[in-house]
């Protein structure tokens, strides 16, 4: 079969998106496809339409990649893709949003606020930090509504620290999210399939640092994982139900990433859903398909199938 793989563009994340796209191309190509790499640029379009491929794997990270812009672009051209569709594309990759969503669900997330660029530029919003870190509480997590990997996420230890963590956050998008810090165990939980779900074994990071930050997840030695990770059965079981409850909720196929905190009560809060988990070396999706048995060529041809599937 002939698969583009979409990789590279112009997010913040393209290196990230690069190691993915040409990891998951080797693979396809292993597995017998005839395969095409495809840096997304403005010659996307003209190039998806001379070359037709059969499916496009979305190996894109961030901004354009994960927001539902090339899925729509995609169900424009008629050409099956991998991951789920715009609507839940566009759900996931927006805190804001999906939050909303976990709330009207039942779906345990840590108590927010949100504040757009405008209401500091036109409302006087940053008088309305102080009465954010009274309700909240300190530590604070600051970041962006609408980006991956941590990026521009900074954590405010007081009130002192949240004007510069907001700025920090605006710098990679015009609404912040602003998240009591919940103190416990960071897992993800990684779900497969279509009306079948499947959920592959817990990951526990714990980075070597404060932070999970974006330098912890994608250099090795960073942070040290475990899976399955370190949980009694009966929190594990919570924390995968909450998971598919998530994927669910947001109208999720084929894949997706929920990353959670266990608190100190063994409650699964859940901070956000991915809908196109990175697959590096380091990746979590690999690695816990890894553990339930299935290698990195498996696992991508599990992937291509299942956007066939959906397809069909």
């Amino acid at each position: 079969m002939r698969v583009g793989v979409l990789m590279g563009g112009r997010s913040l994340e393209r290196d990230v998106s690069l190691r993915s796209g040409r990891r998951v191309s080797r693979a396809l190509t292993e597995l017998g496809h005839e395969v095409l790499d495809l840096d997304v640029d403005e010659s996307l379009v003209p190039t998806l339409r001379r070359e037709r491929p059969e499916l496009v794997y979305i190996a894109l990270h961030g901004k354009f990649g994960e927001d539902g812009t090339v899925q729509e672009l995609l169900e424009i051209l008629d050409i099956p893709f991998t991951g789920p569709g715009v609507y839940a594309s566009a759900l996931g990759f927006n805190k804001a949003l999906s939050k909303e969503v976990f709330k009207r669900q039942g779906i345990p997330t840590p108590p927010y606020f949100v504040l757009s660029e405008a209401t500091f530029r036109e409302m006087g919003a940053v008088h309305a930090l102080r009465p954010v870190g009274d309700k909240l509480g300190f530590p604070l997590v600051v970041k962006p509504v609408a980006q991956g990997s941590a990026l521009g996420v900074k954590v405010a230890l007081s009130q002192e620290d949240l004007p510069e963590a907001v700025r920090t956050a605006l710098h990679y998008d015009d609404r912040v999210l602003l998240e009591k810090y919940v103190k416990g165990t960071e897992v993800a939980a990684s779900i497969l399939g279509n009306r079948e779900l499947e959920a592959l074994p817990l990951v526990e990071a714990v980075p070597r640092g404060d932070f999970f930050d974006f330098e912890s997840r994608y250099t090795p030695g960073l942070t040290d994982y475990y899976c399955p990770a370190r949980l009694d059965a009966a929190t594990a079981q919570r924390a995968v139900q909450v998971a598919l409850k998530t994927h669910l909720a947001l109208g999720c196929a084929n894949v997706s990433r929920v990353d959670m905190i266990i608190d100190e009560e063994g409650v699964p809060q859940v901070l956000e859903l991915n809908i196109s988990p990175g697959m590096t070396e380091t990746s979590l999706l690999p690695m816990a398909a890894e553990v339930a048995g299935l290698s990195f060529k498996e696992l991508v041809g599990r992937l291509v199938d299942l956007a066939l599937q959906k397809y069909a």
